[in-house]
């Protein structure tokens, strides 16, 4: 039921998914496909759509960041550890860009509280950071987030394309008693979750705000030499590592491989100049 409206039409997100899976464009496949409401339970009334990859849709929208974000969160995309108590649950989705294309090598950055709403200040548990495959899909393992006072349930995340601005941003949970009490809710942060056994998994794709051609992206050709230094694409850096680029010197946040786009200057989330 999450790939159909209440109508039995099949939403947008089903079509673009399957085209990306079948290597079609996804433009393509999406001419005279129109802009359809998620699921609802009986009801409820139709919250503000998540963008969905619309030619002229708003990226979507940033969040505060709070007080618990750190900087160095292990490279991985399941914070399950062992001992790990609450609901499993899989958050999967995509990373566009403003003409519907997916954005490989994308950086998501996860944090969350644990079942009981606490979240880990001096450690790296429910923390971890990933990257987006070659068709822009993510995919996160971890537990259903305990409920943090004055707070609804939710997940902080920040996304960030290859030398772009980093997003920041929260997802919530749809039917949760405090989203209409909390005054940082955003109904268009939904993610479309539903049970799978004694589970959850749930569905968000984020549309950041990256101007992309409808065609395919033309070769570049570059007309400088790049700055000199000892960054180098291709390297795996770990947290605490320096180079230089262009002059200055940087220290490394997060374990990475580095690769064109993710020069020190262009990315605060992996490097610090120092």
């Amino acid at each position: 039921m999450d790939n159909e409206t209440s109508t039995g039409h099949v939403t947008r997100k089903a079509v673009l998914r399957a085209a990306l899976a079948a290597g079609i464009a996804a433009p393509t496949v999406l001419m005279g496909v129109p802009a359809l409401a998620r699921t609802l339970t009986a009801g409820e009334a139709a919250p503000p759509l998540t963008p969905e990859c619309d030619d002229g849709d708003d990226p979507t929208v940033p969040q505060t960041e709070g007080p618990y974000f750190k900087p160095n969160s292990p490279l991985r995309n399941s914070l399950l550890e062992s001992g790990t108590t609450g609901v499993r649950l899989t958050v999967s989705g995509y990373v566009f860009g403003l003409a519907c294309r997916p954005i490989a090598g994308a950086l998501l950055d996860f944090w969350q509280a644990d079942t009981n709403g606490a979240y880990d200040n001096t450690g790296f548990r429910f923390r971890g950071h990933q990257f987006t495959d070659a068709q822009g899909a993510f995919k996160l393992t971890t537990i259903v987030p305990g409920l943090y006072p004055g707070r609804t349930r939710h997940l902080h995340v920040k996304v960030q394309a290859p030398g772009r601005p980093v997003l920041t941003s929260q997802l919530y949970f749809p039917g949760e008693p405090r989203n209409n009490t909390d005054t940082i809710f955003d109904a268009r942060l939904l993610m479309s979750v539903r049970d799978a056994g004694a589970a959850k998994e749930a569905a968000f794709d984020f549309v950041l705000n990256v101007p992309q051609n409808p065609g395919p992206s033309p070769t570049a050709t570059p007309t400088t030499q790049p700055p000199g230094g000892s960054w180098a694409a291709g390297t795996v850096y770990r947290a605490g590592d320096r180079v230089t680029y262009g002059g200055p010197a940087y220290v490394c946040l997060q374990a990475h491989t580095g690769q064109a786009g993710w020069e020190p200057p262009n990315v605060p989330a992996l490097w610090r100049a120092v």
